[in-house]
C-alpha cells in the first residue's frame, strides 16, 4: 500500500479527534513549561467538522492513520479555509503533511485561495505553511489588532498568523 487521503468516516472520528489533540498538544508542550490547559478542545474540533461545508481527511501509509485535515469549502467563492491539519505525534518530518496538503489541492482544484491561521508559536507551522505549502503569511493578529473569530481564552490566542495561498 501507499499514502492515501482518504474521507474520514463515522468510525475514525474518535481516534482522529485523539490524534489531533495529541499532536497538538505537544507541539504547544515543546513551547511551553508546565502546560496545564488542552490547547485544542473537542468543541473546537466538533465545531470544524459541522461547518458548512467541512470536508474530513484521514490520511493513511500503508493502511495506518499517520494524520488528517479538516478543510471548509465555500462552493460560491472557492475561497476556502484549512481549519485543522496535523501528523500524528511521533513520525512528524518524514514529508506525511506535505502529502496530506498536495492531496487536499488536488481534490479541490477549484479553489481560488486557501486560508488558514496559525498561532505565533508554531515555529513548525510558519516553516510548513510558508516553506513546504506555498502559503504567504498576510495577516498578524496581536492585542493592538486581534482577529474577531479567535476567541480570548484561547492559549496565545492574542498572536496568530494569517496565511493565505492564492491558486494558478
Amino acid at each position: 500500500m501507499s499514502f492515501q487521503l482518504l474521507p474520514l468516516k463515522p468510525e475514525d472520528i474518535q481516534s482522529f479527534k485523539q490524534d489531533m489533540q495529541e499532536a497538538f498538544q505537544k507541539g504547544a508542550a515543546s513551547e511551553f513549561e508546565n502546560l496545564a490547559v488542552q490547547i485544542l478542545p473537542e468543541h473546537d474540533i466538533d465545531s470544524s467538522l459541522n461547518a458548512k461545508g467541512s470536508a474530513a481527511y484521514k490520511a493513511t501509509d500503508d493502511g495506518k492513520i499517520v494524520g488528517g485535515v479538516i478543510v471548509v469549502i465555500n462552493e460560491s467563492t472557492q475561497h476556502n479555509h484549512l481549519d485543522f491539519l496535523y501528523v500524528k505525534h511521533g513520525i512528524q518530518s518524514r514529508g506525511i503533511g506535505k502529502k496530506i496538503w498536495e492531496h487536499v489541492e488536488k481534490l479541490h482544484s477549484d479553489t481560488k485561495v486557501w486560508e488558514t491561521v496559525t498561532p505565533y508559536f508554531e515555529k513548525r507551522n510558519l516553516h510548513f505553511y510558508i516553506n513546504r505549502c506555498g502559503f504567504a503569511a498576510v495577516e498578524f493578529y496581536n492585542p493592538h489588532h486581534k482577529d474577531p473569530e479567535i476567541p480570548e481564552d484561547m492559549i496565545g490566542g492574542d498572536y496568530f498568523f494569517r496565511f493565505t495561498k492564492v491558486m494558478k
